[in-house]
């Protein structure tokens, strides 16, 4: 990165690159704040900085102002720019404050450039952090803002930038309960485009994430801008066409979250990164800043664990000799990991009671955990346990001691019968601290399942600070101790939570087809070794479909794969393909947890279909689910991507074996393995045998 200043034109410049794939260029005139001039496509290292910066100015017309107010990194509504401004605040007493930023200095190293900029009249201070890394092609930004006295933050957003106007939409996130990572396509027009999550918690409803494709940009090619706001607490997104055509993309906390005046503030982290390669580009930068630079492994050496979780089978009903029989067939099954769920404690025998009651249940079982714990290291299996540290019901001894822990009025409404612990207060952290410490202390526990069952009152900004707080401690404490994030599924799934977890329960719906988009879409952000993907019961639970076991199995296997069933349903013929391919699962583990996951460009919209592949292109696995009928009779080839054109590739179908009676033709591929060229797989593609929906024909590449 370097920086410089030209007196004669007052013109400051910034540039940013990344070794190779994008570069940043940012330029202030005099001591304004600067805007970002350039984002996309590496320029050639003489490039005339101050030069962008003056062709980077549009025209004035009539209708307009004299000169058109910055685009900058922070928006300032006293310079009348037209559009939404990056901060809005009040003095401590309540006045509003305008103010004006000007530079005071710079900070640059090869990666890293730190910008300040200060109103002395209101005693303020505002940091802009911007941080590049070469492997992920990722660029950080941070906004920091400091005054000489309390004042009341509304709105801060972390470093705008501008969305490209080449583009004719943007795609960001919806979601439910069991349907999250709904993509949104919304046509670029004059407004706003504005999204507030104000559950508290990162949200099913609204993945803090943002892709501006260009035009004619798909999966596999053409250019593309992708967003990620790290915040587990409730968040703000703002995607803004001004009338003279600019756009700015605006991220931050949800308004009004900071509940007192402070000296401080700060956005979270703004990651961001521009592809060449069309969505997937984006995608394996995020999936691989979060595995690569976000998460932090207890044990990076140790084999991902298949994993087995009680929940669907067993629920509330715990009895001792059912869960170790139900061990016994899971580690039979393959399963490596035991996860005892939700009903070990308290008097909780459904979701009405006992939440923050964290004892061990002396009627389910009355010499505690151990005997169980026992059986299940005997099975060669690791143990696991749930919580839901953050919540508490009103029916519970912890409650009745201290009504004045819950988050919100006594007369809120309740939800799945619980409140929220004020996570902003001290002494509720120590306590349940105290409680989950003694628990973890006492057993031989590797896995914490952290549940999050409810929306938040209000948003808080205090919440997820506090949260954040006491899974800190706890990693601290216990290290060995991998945990996951679970918001009934979905629902706090992003960089700063993973900055504390190694794992992601991306849905609470085991329905196979409908895990298969959702894993899909997903995967924009999230990679293989954190998404957790669980073989279901025959009958789902959510949905109440009928999934043959070959299907589930599979796109379980697309990910960190386990089962969530009664091991006790399966019949001989369920039991045996679920055993081959967890098997191949095992066996390919330890490259596809390190893959990236490429999206294809199917022909057929029935088929979902994606290409897991080493760094090095020497290897991939090819996931072809078929999520409904087609228009046409026989499968369209299936185009694969990123390969060598010049290489030779051997491709093997392996399940072939599953081709059903109407599959009466001869493709090469259901009697023998074929080699052909990257060329032919990325311009012709792979002819796929004939199959019912609700099927995934899974091929193996390997470069010859």
């Amino acid at each position: 990165m370097d920086g410089t200043a030209t007196q004669t034109t007052l013109v400051r410049t910034w540039r940013l690159d990344d070794g190779g794939r994008q570069t940043m260029v940012l330029a202030a005139t005099a001591d304004r704040l600067p805007q970002v001039v350039y984002w996309g496509a590496p320029l050639p290292p003489g490039e005339n900085l101050e030069t962008l910066h003056a062709a980077h100015a549009i025209d004035v017309t009539g209708g307009m102002l004299d000169e058109n107010p910055d685009l900058s990194l922070c928006p300032e509504a006293i310079r009348t720019f037209p559009g939404q401004p990056g901060l809005i605040l009040r003095d401590g007493d309540g006045t509003p404050l305008l103010p004006k930023f000007c530079y005071v200095s710079d900070k640059a190293t090869d990666t890293a450039l730190t910008l300040t900029y200060a109103d002395a009249t209101s005693g303020l201070i505002l940091h802009f952090d911007f941080a590049t890394d070469p492997s992920t092609r990722i660029i950080t930004a941070k906004t920091r803002l400091e005054a000489d006295r309390p004042v009341h933050l509304h709105w801060l957003a972390a470093p705008v930038l501008p969305a490209p106007q080449q583009s004719v939409e943007m795609i960001d996130f919806a979601g439910r309960w069991t349907g999250e990572f709904q993509t949104n396509r919304t046509p670029w027009s004059a407004g706003m485009r504005y999204r507030e999550n104000r559950t508290g918690r990162t949200g099913h409803e609204h993945f803090p994430g943002l892709v501006v494709p260009l035009s004619g940009c798909t999966n596999t090619q053409g250019e593309a801008y992708g967003f990620h706001y790290g915040w587990s607490g409730g968040h703000k997104m703002i995607a803004e066409e001004l009338p003279d055509g600019r756009r700015q993309i605006q991220f931050g906390h949800a308004a009004r979250m900071e509940p007192r005046a402070a000296t401080s503030f700060q956005s979270a982290t703004l990651y961001v990164t521009y592809s060449a390669a069309g969505l997937n580009g984006c995608a394996v930068s995020f999936q691989r800043h979060l595995r690569d630079r976000i998460v932090t492994w207890p044990q990076p050496d140790r084999p991902r664990p298949v994993h087995y979780n009680c929940w669907e089978a067993v629920y509330f009903d715990h009895k001792l000799d059912v869960l170790k029989d139900i061990a016994d067939r899971a580690a039979d099954l393959g399963a490596e990991r035991f996860v005892l769920d939700d009903g070990w404690f308290g008097q909780r025998d459904d979701d009405t009671r006992s939440l923050s009651d964290w004892e061990v249940d002396p009627r389910k079982y009355p010499d505690g955990l151990g005997p169980l714990i026992d059986h299940v290291h005997v099975r060669g299996m690791t143990f696991g346990l749930w919580f839901e540290p953050e919540m508490i019901n009103p029916d519970s001894d912890i409650h009745r001691a201290h009504p004045d822990w819950a988050l919100g009025g006594e007369d809120q409404t309740l939800g799945r019968q619980q409140k929220a612990l004020n996570m902003g207060l001290p002494e509720v952290r120590d306590f349940i601290y105290g409680r989950m410490a003694a628990i973890l202390a006492a057993h031989p526990i590797d896995y914490v399942k952290w549940d999050h069952n409810r929306v938040l009152p209000m948003p808080d900004a205090d919440q997820t600070r506090g949260s954040y707080a006491l899974i800190d401690r706890l990693r601290v404490d216990f290290p060995q101790v991998e945990i996951e994030s679970c918001a009934s599924g979905g629902g706090r799934i992003d960089f700063g939570i993973m900055k504390r977890t190694q794992r992601v329960w991306l849905s609470d719906s085991n329905d196979a087809l409908e895990r298969l988009r959702i894993q899909h879409d997903a995967a924009l952000f999230l990679p293989v070794a954190v998404t957790g993907s669980h073989v279901g019961p025959r009958r789902c639970h959510t949905s109440g479909r009928v999934f043959d076991i070959s299907f589930r199995a599979w796109v379980a296997a697309q990910r960190h794969m386990g089962f969530e069933m009664d091991p006790r349903e399966l019949d001989d013929h369920e039991a045996t393909v679920l055993r081959e391919v967890t098997a191949w699962w095992k066996h390919n583990r330890d490259w596809m947890l390190g893959a990236d996951i490429l999206r294809l460009d199917s022909a057929d919209p029935a088929v979902i279909a994606e290409q897991q592949m080493t760094r090095d292109g020497d290897r991939f696995v090819v996931f072809a689910g078929k999520a409904g009928t087609s228009d046409q009779i026989a499968p369209r080839p299936l185009r694969l991507t990123a390969l060598d054109p010049d290489a030779r590739y051997r491709i093997t179908l392996m399940n072939r074996g599953t081709a059903p009676a109407l599959s009466r033709g001869k493709p090469a591929l259901k009697k023998d393995p074929i080699e052909v060229s990257g060329a032919w797989l990325m311009h012709h593609g792979l002819t796929l045998p004939w199959n019912f929906p609700d099927t995934m024909w899974v091929l193996e590449g390997q470069i010859l």
